[in-house]
C-alpha cells in the first residue's frame, strides 16, 4: 500500500486477494504479466515447491537492488558526457544559423573576397536558417523512423547485433549482457529452478535478441546431450573466461557458484568501463568542439585580417 505506481498498487492488493482466497503466490502473480515478469514468478514457485519463501525473497531482494544499483552507476556517469553532447548540438546549431548570418551581412555589404572554406560555412549557415524546421523535423522523423523499424523482429535483432559490434560502446554493451545473463541464471538455479526453464526466462530477461537467439540455440544443444559450454563457446559471442568458468561449473557440480562468481566479475567490469568511458569521451568531446569552434574562427578572421591589410 505505500508504492505511489497506481499499476503495481492494484496488482499488489489484487495477489494479496487473490492469496488469502486460496492461489498460490507465483499462480496469484501470473496473473500480472506486466508487474511481475517471468524470472520473479518462476523463483516464487521453486520456492514454494521447495518451502523456502523467505530465502528465495531475500535474494530476489538482492538482485533486484544490485541489478538497480548498476542502472543507476550507468546513468550517472553518463549524464555529463550526454548534457555536454546536447549543449554543443544546440551551440552549434545557434552559430550556423544566427552569428555566421551576421558576419555574411558585414562581408557582403564590404564587398570583401571570401575563400572557399567561409563561403561554404555561410552556405551551410544560409540553408540552416532557411531550413531550420525541416532539419528538425527530419530528425523528429528519422527519430520515430528508427522506433518503429525497431519494434520490427529483423529491425530489433540488426540493432542489437550493432549494440554488440560499435567500437568501445559495444564492449560496455556486451559486459552487461554477459553480468546480467550470469547473474540472473546463477539466481535461478540457485532457487531451485530447473535449467532448462532457467535458459527460457534468462533469454527472455536478456534484452539484446542475438544473445537471446544463441541462448535458444544452446536449450537445443542441450536437449540434444551436450554440456552447457559446448553450445555457448560455439555461439562466438561469450568470452572465453565465461565459458571456461561454467565448464568447470559443470564438472565440479558448482554451476550456480561459479555463475555468481561471472556475474560478480562483470558487474565490476562494466564498472570500470563505464568510467573509463566517461573519462575518455569528455576530452574527446572538448577537443573536438575545441577543433569545430577554432575552425570557425579561423574561417572568420582569415576575411577580416584582408579586409585589414586592403584598408590599410
Amino acid at each position: 500500500g505505500q508504492t505511489k505506481d497506481p499499476a503495481l498498487k492494484f496488482a499488489v492488493e489484487t495477489v494479496t486477494s487473490d492469496v488469502k482466497s486460496g492461489l498460490t503466490l507465483n499462480e496469484a502473480m501470473l496473473r500480472h504479466p506486466g508487474v511481475f515478469n517471468k524470472l520473479y514468478v518462476n523463483m516464487i514457485k521453486a520456492a514454494e515447491l521447495g518451502g523456502i519463501l523467505d530465502q528465495i525473497l531475500e535474494r530476489l531482494s538482492q538482485f533486484l537492488e544490485y541489478e538497480a544499483e548498476i542502472k543507476g552507476k550507468i546513468k550517472s556517469a553518463m549524464m555529463y558526457p550526454v548534457l555536454v553532447l546536447c549543449f554543443s548540438q544546440v551551440m552549434l546549431f545557434a552559430l550556423f544559423t544566427f552569428v555566421l548570418p551576421k558576419f555574411k551581412d558585414i562581408f557582403d555589404g564590404m564587398n570583401a573576397t571570401l575563400p572557399p572554406v567561409t563561403k561554404m560555412l555561410f552556405s551551410i549557415g544560409d540553408f540552416m536558417q532557411a531550413y531550420w524546421w525541416a532539419i528538425i523535423l527530419f530528425g523528429i522523423g528519422v527519430f520515430f523512423g528508427v522506433k518503429q523499424w525497431a519494434k520490427t523482429p529483423n529491425g530489433r535483432y540488426q540493432l542489437d547485433f550493432l549494440k554488440l559490434r560499435i567500437p568501445i560502446v559495444g564492449d560496455l554493451s556486451m559486459k552487461l549482457s554477459v553480468a546480467r545473463f550470469a547473474r540472473t541464471f546463477g539466481t535461478l538455479i540457485n532457487s531451485g529452478v530447473p535449467m532448462m526453464r532457467s535458459l527460457e526466462i534468462v533469454g527472455e530477461t536478456l534484452g539484446n535478441l542475438v544473445l537471446s537467439s544463441a541462448i535458444d540455440d544452446t536449450r537445443a544443444s542441450l536437449r540434444e546431450g551436450n554440456k552447457l559450454s559446448v553450445p555457448l563457446t560455439a555461439s562466438g559471442l561469450f568470452p572465453t573466461m565465461v565459458t571456461t568458468m561454467i565448464d568447470i561449473g559443470e564438472e565440479s557440480g558448482r554451476l550456480p557458484e561459479m555463475l555468481v562468481k561471472v556475474g560478480e566479475f562483470y558487474d565490476q567490469e562494466v564498472e570500470q568501463t563505464v568510467k573509463g568511458l566517461t573519462s575518455m569521451i569528455e576530452p574527446m568531446l572538448i577537443i573536438f568542439l575545441g577543433c569545430v569552434v577554432g575552425f570557425i574562427a579561423i574561417s572568420i578572421m582569415v576575411p577580416i585580417f584582408k579586409l585589414v591589410n586592403e584598408v590599410k
